[in-house]
């Protein structure tokens, strides 16, 4: 198993780590940009004000999660349902926590909240490639860090620029950066799709996010997102009896 503590490399290859880490997290950044200057442009038609967009970006920092409340705010959803919607949206979060346990437990407390935070879909691709890799490098922790305060920096210049933007160009968010997003999230599914349980939850999710579009308040995301959790779980029990002989 990887220690991420063992205290066996220099500072000067902490520094490497970390912007080896913001230098792999490139490529999906590249993605994320759009979708960060649309958050922004949006959230004032939204009914969001400059200090409430950035808080979302410096505070939640959970892109999906922002898009969704903001939609969800602007037309006059209650809250608890903004709250309970966003919560769904985020449990593939409890799936990366519970597999970078292994590589976080025997780090300081204060480092488990500082990545636990900026552990965005991004970082999670890019930061448990590297853990995984059995090579002896440790202090590992600052490769993961270097990608997300990338990500973290993007997403709230990003934010800033199109609030900014927003109210240059009113129609920005019509000039469809929108799609950058969407191709960013299917390169970081592609290399997981290594098993017929990924297989069957992503084709589950997909099938049932385009039957449950039109389902009020963006339901549709919450029954997608159960239905493919259910499916890949399903799937993987019932091979792993098929291998036990049962």
């Amino acid at each position: 198993m990887i220690r991420p503590d063992t205290p066996s490399r220099s500072n000067h290859s902490r520094v490497s780590l970390f912007f080896e880490g913001a230098k792999d997290t490139f490529p999906l950044v590249v993605g994320a940009v759009p979708f960060g200057i649309i958050f922004g442009a949006l959230a004032d038609t939204a009914g969001l004000s400059f200090g409430a967009a950035m808080g979302m970006s410096l505070f939640v920092f959970a892109g999906s999660a922002q898009f969704v409340a903001m939609g969800l705010a602007a037309s006059g959803t209650p809250w608890p349902m903004i709250v309970v919607t966003t919560f769904v949206v985020n449990l593939r979060h409890m799936l990366y926590s519970a597999t970078m346990v292994p590589f976080y437990k025997k780090l300081p407390h204060a480092w488990k909240i500082v990545l636990a935070f900026g552990l965005t879909d991004e970082t999670f691709a890019v930061a448990v490639t590297r853990y995984s890799k059995h090579d002896g490098v440790s202090d590992k922790h600052y490769y993961n860090l270097g990608s997300m305060v990338f990500m973290y920096i993007n997403w709230n210049l990003c934010t800033l620029i199109g609030l900014t933007a927003g109210k240059t160009f009113p129609e920005i968010s019509r000039w469809g950066l929108d799609f950058a997003m969407p191709a960013t999230f299917i390169g970081i599914v592609i290399p997981y799709l290594a098993s017929k349980p990924m297989w069957a939850a992503v084709a589950t999710a997909g099938t049932v996010s385009i039957a449950a579009q039109g389902l009020p308040h963006k339901l549709g995301l919450m029954v997608a997102a159960l239905a493919g959790v259910t499916a890949g779980v399903v799937c993987e029990k019932l091979f792993r009896d098929r291998k036990k002989g049962k």
